[in-house]
């Protein structure tokens, strides 16, 4: 099967949102392989043997943006946004069950580059990310969205360019800033 073109989900995607259910049924054979990928995008930054699998994920996932009444879709890349934002939530909601149940809820404070390999031992600095990138979409909301995409997502320079439609000039060097500013946030303390 040919990857369906961008026009083409963002099309299913507006008539879904407009109401049309058979868009929905054509729809989701086309967005579930991207879904996955998503997915294991961010199982990959997990540990083996995680209690939360891929297709978890992706189910958590796809159930939660076909159950949105309040988003009406723009095109594809909002989509992906939305769903990589959705990943990004179960995974911490899931971390944070994690630091909770196994060590009171402390969540220790570190850096964006030990963050990247996550594991049910790292629970806490999972939050700790999270809570930096709180406080950095309240500052600048356009970093936050561009550190979620880039980091979360991995999604790349170019794909986050099309998807928040900036120039991939843009994304550089917000990406640069972010990063810079999450290192200090995350080092603080």
């Amino acid at each position: 099967m040919t990857e369906p073109s961008p026009e083409e989900v963002s099309q299913l995607l507006i008539q879904w949102s407009n109401g049309d259910k058979s868009a929905l049924d054509k729809l989701t054979p086309l967005i579930y392989e991207e879904l996955r990928r998503l997915a294991h995008h961010y199982m990959n930054r997990e540990r083996a043997g995680h209690t939360l699998q891929t297709t978890a994920l992706v189910n958590e996932a796809y159930l939660r943006l076909v159950n949105r009444k309040d988003v009406h879709w723009q095109n594809r890349a909002h989509f992906f946004a939305i769903a990589a934002k959705l990943m990004r939530c179960i995974l911490v909601d899931h971390a944070r069950s994690h630091a909770y149940a196994k060590r009171g809820g402390g969540a220790a404070k570190v850096t964006l580059d030990e963050a990247l390999i996550v594991s049910q031992e790292r629970a806490g600095e999972v939050v700790a990310l999270d809570d930096a990138l709180i406080r950095l979409e309240q500052i600048d909301a356009q970093q936050s969205n561009i550190v979620e995409l880039r980091f979360f997502a991995g999604l790349t320079i170019e794909e986050t360019a099309e998807v928040l439609n900036l120039s991939p000039a843009t994304i550089k060097r917000e990406w640069v800033t972010a990063k810079a500013w999450l290192y200090r946030e995350l080092s603080h303390e």
